[in-house]
C-alpha cells in the first residue's frame, strides 16, 4: 500500500483530519473497520500526527513489535525524537521540520532506540496533508524496518572496502602496490602545492637481484623480496603519512610528505643499513657477500607548474646514477 493509500486509509479510519471522501458502496457500513485492518495488517507502521498540536492522532501497533514502545507511549513528537540514535538525531529532526513547513513530503533513514536499549534502522516515508488554502495539516506516513537492509549494505560496503584494499596491496610481499603509490603520491603532490611544504620521494632496486634468483630459484628470489620489504617497512615507516611500496619487479619506494632534503637522505641511509645489517646471502653480488641496495632520492617544493610524472622520472635517474657509480649507496642530483 502507497502513501497516498495511507494517508486515504487514516482518513476512512478517522485518524487523519480532513474530509472523509465517499467509500466504495461494499464498504458503506464498516469502512471504518476496514480501513483499519488494513492498516494494522501490513508489516509497515501507519501513524499520523497533527501538525498544529505536534501530537500523534494515530501509531500503528506494529510499533510495539517492532521497538517494543507501547502505542500510548507515543503521544508527542518528542516522544518520536527523543527514541532517535543520538548520533541521527539533530539531523533527522531538523531535516523533517524543515521538509515538513515547506509542504514537502520525504523519507528519511535513522537508527531508533527499542524499549530494551538497543537500535534499529528505520526508514520513515512522510507524506504532508495540506488543507485548502494550502497550509500544513497533519503528517501521515509508514515507519520501515529496514535493519536487515541496512546490515546487508554495510556487508557489501566492508566487502567492497576490502576488494579495494587487496587492488591496492601487492600479493607477494603484502606492501602497497604501485597503483596504490601513483594514487598517495598525487594526494600528497596536491598536499604540498597547496601547503609549501616539501615533498620526497626514495626509489630503492635489489642490487644483482636477477644473480639472486639464477643462483637461489624464484621461490627463494619471492622470499627475498618478502624479507626486503618487511625490513624496508620497518626502518621507513616512522610517521602515519610515510609510505613504502614495492614498485614493480625488485624495486620499491618510499613517499615522505613534509620532508626536506636532509630528512630523506636520513632515511635512504636508514634503509640502506637495515638490508645489509640482514646480511642476507649473495654470493654472486659483484658490491658484497651479501644483498645491498641502491636508492635514489630527490626532494620537491612542487608548484602548479611542475609535473608529477616527471618528478618520479628524476629520481629514477638518481637511481640510475648510484647503480652506474659501483651501487650499495644512494644517488641524489645535489650531490656534488
Amino acid at each position: 500500500m502507497d502513501i497516498l493509500e495511507t494517508t486515504k486509509a487514516l482518513r476512512y479510519a478517522g485518524y487523519a483530519p480532513g474530509n472523509t471522501p465517499t467509500p466504495h458502496p461494499f464498504f458503506e457500513l464498516d469502512h471504518h473497520s476496514f480501513y483499519r485492518t488494513l492498516l494494522e495488517s501490513t508489516r509497515a507502521i501507519p501513524w499520523c500526527i497533527n501538525w498544529a498540536t505536534k501530537e500523534f492522532s494515530y501509531i500503528g501497533p506494529q510499533i510495539e513489535e517492532v521497538l517494543g514502545w507501547p502505542t500510548n507511549s507515543w503521544k508527542t513528537v518528542n516522544d518520536w525524537a527523543e527514541r532517535i540514535h543520538p548520533e541521527d538525531r539533530e539531523f533527522s529532526v531538523n531535516f523533517c521540520v524543515a521538509q515538513a513547513q515547506d509542504g514537502m513530503d520525504h523519507e528519511l533513514d535513522y537508527r531508533a532506540m527499542t524499549k530494551a536499549g538497543r537500535y534499529v534502522w528505520i526508514r520513515d516515508v512522510v507524506h504532508v496533508m495540506r488543507d485548502s488554502s494550502g497550509a500544513v495539516q497533519a503528517l501521515v506516513g509508514f515507519m520501515f524496518d529496514i535493519t536487515d537492509r541496512k546490515l546487508t549494505e554495510q556487508k557489501l560496503q566492508e566487502m567492497h572496502r576490502q576488494v579495494e584494499e587487496l587492488s591496492l596491496t601487492d600479493e607477494l610481499t603484502g606492501l602497497p602496490n604501485r597503483r596504490r603509490f601513483q594514487r598517495n603520491l598525487e594526494l600528497e603532490w596536491a598536499s604540498a602545492i597547496r601547503s609549501g611544504l616539501p615533498l620526497s620521494l626514495i626509489m630503492i632496486d635489489i642490487d644483482f637481484f636477477k644473480s639472486y634468483n639464477d643462483t637461489f630459484g624464484h621461490v627463494a628470489g619471492d622470499e627475498c623480496l618478502r624479507q626486503v620489504g618487511q625490513l624496508l617497512k620497518q626502518a621507513a615507516a616512522h610517521r602515519p603519512k610515510d609510505l613504502i611500496v614495492r614498485f614493480g619487479g625488485e624495486e620499491f619506494a618510499v613517499i615522505l610528505p613534509e620532508t626536506d632534503l636532509k630528512g630523506a637522505r636520513e632515511v635512504a641511509e636508514r634503509l640502506r643499513k637495515a638490508i645489509t645489517a640482514a646480511a642476507i646471502p649473495h654470493p654472486k653480488s659483484s658490491v658484497a657477500e651479501h644483498l645491498t641496495i641502491s636508492l635514489g632520492i630527490d626532494c620537491i617544493l612542487p608548484t602548479q607548474e611542475d609535473n608529477c610524472a616527471q618528478f618520479v622520472d628524476l629520481v629514477d635517474q638518481q637511481l640510475y646514477q648510484a647503480k652506474h657509480r659501483g651501487r650499495n649507496q644512494a644517488g641524489c642530483r645535489h650531490d656534488a
